[in-house]
């Protein structure tokens, strides 16, 4: 059933699909990103292994709208792969999966985003998994390898896709955002924290919105500067720099 199921994922590629770009976003793709995704979010209670059931996949404009014509049968295909991933590996589902398509037009055509969560429907019965409050943060995939010929068909094997992180560094330190928001301040609570007394308890927040991230400052004493310039919010950028007190940070999307 596993393989019947990918083999209509490729087919929708060389069918509908395979007149496009090799640099689209293919459907093999997202089915192995997707897979990828579920196996690490999983939450393990005392005999049950649970994993997210809704999963949102951010694409570029021109990648969504040549899905348009049969999104659709696509949402229901990615679905039943990641429930039947599921069965094989014993995880533990709350509901069927849900798989759901949004547009980011900060993402170029080729990059796609994936953010999961964990919902449980109706009323907890007591026992069970927590649910995630906000999705989990979006990972980013991007392309790693040439794809030369833009009109011929790409086949599973040539697909090569890495995972994007976000990392803020600073003074010899360095922090990876895992989640779609994360505190940067001096408090021993702040999810990022900065030694510098000039620098607010709770100072500034960094706010991931599908695959663009930006930092936001949280009504501070001193502020954030860019370039010398005060300002209240930025939008973040591959090697952005901005100072909180006297603390130069900067932010960048590393592939791993």
């Amino acid at each position: 059933m596993f393989r019947s199921i990918e083999s209509k994922l490729e087919s929708l590629f060389e069918g509908v699909f395979g007149r496009a770009f090799r640099t689209n976003v293919q459907p093999v793709e997202l089915a192995r990103k997707l897979v990828k995704e579920m196996d690490d979010h999983r939450n393990v209670s005392v005999s049950r292994v649970y994993v997210p059931n809704e999963y949102s996949v951010y694409l570029s404009p021109g990648d969504r709208e040549q899905f348009s014509s049969y999104e659709a049968q696509l949402r229901d295909e990615l679905g039943d792969y990641l429930a039947e991933h599921a069965r094989r590996e014993s995880y533990v589902l709350l509901s069927s999966p849900r798989v759901e398509f949004e547009t980011d037009e900060d993402l170029d055509v080729g990059v796609f985003g994936i953010a999961t969560r964990l919902v449980q429907p109706g009323e907890r019965d007591g026992e069970g998994p927590p649910t995630d409050a906000e999705p989990n943060a979006t990972m980013i995939y991007k392309p790693t390898v040439p794809l030369p010929s833009p009109t011929e068909a790409a086949s599973a094997v040539d697909l090569g896709i890495q995972r994007e992180v976000a990392v803020l560094t600073w003074e010899g330190k360095r922090h990876e955002l895992a989640k779609r928001r994360a505190v940067i301040g001096r408090s021993k609570d702040a999810d990022v924290q900065v030694s510098d007394p000039n620098v607010s308890r709770r100072h500034a927040e960094v706010r991931q919105e599908g695959a663009t991230y930006w930092l936001v400052d949280l009504d501070s004493t001193n502020g954030l500067e860019v370039d010398g310039k005060r300002v209240k919010r930025l939008k973040l950028e591959d090697g952005t720099r901005f100072t909180l007190g006297s603390t130069e940070v900067t932010f960048s999307r590393e592939l791993q």
